[in-house]
């Protein structure tokens, strides 16, 4: 039978559980969710779980055993999938997406689906009907782990890195549009990719930004990611904005080659010959200090292991907020348009003292009471851009952004984007165009970067006020305004409004900060490349995870 959220009060707690050295069986993992996801300070990282009675024999395959949680925003056929929103309460999909299936027929258990923003949109995960995501991480451990510091696991997929970060899954699925999922593997000490759009197919993904959404993976560590991720990264003939297989063919042959060239060199360095790029415009006045400090220690870090580090510039940066925003804003108004409690969600009956409404007056009413805060907010913020007023100043000019940032990253990366026909060299171009081409080449070829570095979030966790534990609590509205919840994703949207890969790893502490029974609160660096170079990006990932064990 499965098992509510509601019904995980027990209370039964323990000191915070020390990253077992072997691989958790999946009874194992139910049992931590049993013990730290319900009751006073626990976690509420799942909306419903299965018990171990549910579980059944896994088939063969490159996850045999496994268990692995998934984001509520995702369809499962055997799960309910509400995006934790009254909207799609208690809804039952008839289908199942690709990604989930496809973990499945890999022999993986699927264990229960993970508490997220409301639609996904949040970057602290107080933006939910079932409550606030808590972050497992003990600072002290001096203090019993229930009654450890409450802090924001990030959004919009924070119960899933909530879940990988106490051990209730191997690993989990988010989704990530600006940085819901680099974001909370930040915030929580985990592992997280946002893989280049297209790569990993979105049907079954309950849309928020079509342009935008990427289905992410989180997980104690790099090669976790990897594993899950050459299960999932397949072409969908089902969704329109799967890529290609020649054009995955191609990208993956730049990345291997380049990691080729790295092992060959290896036994100077690990990294040797590695070109990585610091983007300045990612350092805004905002970014704690802390925060910086770790930073520098990781660049040493990758220093110690050979690459070459150097400053460069994204000028467009400025501009990606502002510009993600109203992109994603515009997409959602219209992507929600169909939860009018007629064809999905619940229905708000009249007031028995008024007269029948009209039908614009019901969709109203119940759309009112179906949304919460955050999601109003974007509906309003996006249906405002598309109109004939504003659409040319607002939804263009970001759209002109967007292209603007797609091309600062292209001119700084070493290896070519396959997607961009522009930047091809062929009979048809005009002499002109030809000159243009062959030179942006030669400068790539000679100021180029392999890789991008850059903090994945301006601070540690934030703080949530305890009182925060509805998606309709004022105190949860109040509480991620005053902490600026939309400055958030400033360091990570870059990446999304380009569609390029994103790995959050967790940065190592500094030196002086060691003993005393207590932790600095986890921050990732995100390290992001070209198009389709995720095996490079988590090549280097995991060379970082392997230095950082050392200083541990």
């Amino acid at each position: 039978m499965l098992r509510s959220r509601l019904l995980h009060s027990r209370g039964i707690y323990a000191r915070v559980i020390t990253p077992p050295k072997r691989l958790l069986s999946t009874a194992e993992c139910l049992r931590n969710v049993e013990m730290f996801d319900g009751g006073p300070g626990g976690v509420n990282a799942f909306v419903v779980a299965k018990s171990q009675a549910d579980i059944q024999t896994s088939p063969s395959g490159p996850l045999s055993g496994i268990a692995l949680a998934v984001k509520d925003n995702i369809c499962t056929s055997d799960l309910p999938t509400t995006c934790s929103s009254n909207a799609l309460k208690d809804f039952h999909p008839p289908y199942e997406s690709t990604a989930v299936s496809l973990l499945r027929e890999a022999g993986a258990d699927i264990i229960g689906k993970t508490n997220c923003d409301e639609f996904g949109m949040g970057s602290l995960n107080v933006y939910s009907s079932h409550g606030s995501v808590v972050n497992p991480f003990a600072a002290d451990s001096s203090i019993d782990w229930k009654a450890r510091e409450q802090r924001s696991a990030g959004g919009s997929s924070g119960g899933s890195a909530a879940a990988v970060a106490q051990n209730m899954c191997y690993a989990a699925l988010g989704t990530d549009t600006g940085g819901s999922v680099r974001l909370p593997a930040s915030y929580c000490g985990v592992a997280g990719l946002k893989p280049s759009y297209g790569l990993i197919s979105r049907w079954g993904v309950v849309s928020y930004a079509d342009s935008l959404d990427c289905v992410g993976i989180l997980a104690r560590d790099v090669s976790r990611i990897r594993r899950v991720f050459d299960v999932v990264s397949t072409h969908d003939a089902k969704d329109p904005t799967s890529i290609a297989p020649d054009l995955r063919s191609a990208a993956r042959s730049h990345s291997q080659e380049r990691i080729d060239q790295l092992q060959q060199n290896a036994s100077a360095s690990p990294l040797s010959g590695l070109r990585v790029g610091i983007p300045k415009e990612y350092f805004p006045s905002e970014l704690d200090e802390k925060v910086k400090q770790r930073f520098q220690h990781t660049v040493s870090l990758l220093r110690r292991l050979g690459a070459n580090v150097r400053s460069i510039s994204l000028p467009s940066t400025q501009y990606a907020l502002s510009a993600y925003y109203v992109i994603a804003s515009a997409e959602a108004s219209s992507n929600l348009a169909r939860y009018d409690s007629i064809q999905y969600g619940s229905h708000t009956p009249s007031p028995k003292t008024t007269p029948l409404a009209s039908v614009a007056e019901g969709y109203a009413r119940t759309r009112s009471a179906a949304f919460g805060p955050e999601v109003l907010r974007r509906i309003l913020l996006g249906t405002y851009a598309l109109t004939a007023d504003a659409f040319d100043n607002y939804f263009l000019q970001a759209q002109r952004v967007r292209n603007l940032v797609r091309a600062d990253f292209d001119s700084v990366f070493l290896a070519p984007n396959v997607l961009n026909t522009t930047d091809n060299l062929t009979s048809s171009n005009s002499r002109n165009e030809s000159s243009r081409i062959a030179q942006t080449i030669a400068s790539r070829l000679t100021n180029g970067v392999d890789l991008i570095i850059h903090p994945s979030a301006i601070q540690s966790a934030p703080l949530l006020d305890s009182s925060s534990s509805s998606t309709n609590s004022p105190s949860a509205q109040e509480n991620a305004e005053s902490l600026n919840s939309y400055l958030q994703d400033v360091l990570t949207v870059p990446a999304s409004l380009a569609g390029i890969p994103s790995l959050s790893v967790p940065m190592t502490s500094t030196p002086d900060v060691a003993g005393r029974g207590k932790k600095e609160w986890p921050v990732g660096i995100s390290i992001s490349g070209q198009w389709g170079s995720e095996n490079l990006v988590m090549h280097v990932g995991e060379a970082l995870e392997a230095i950082a064990a050392h200083e541990v």
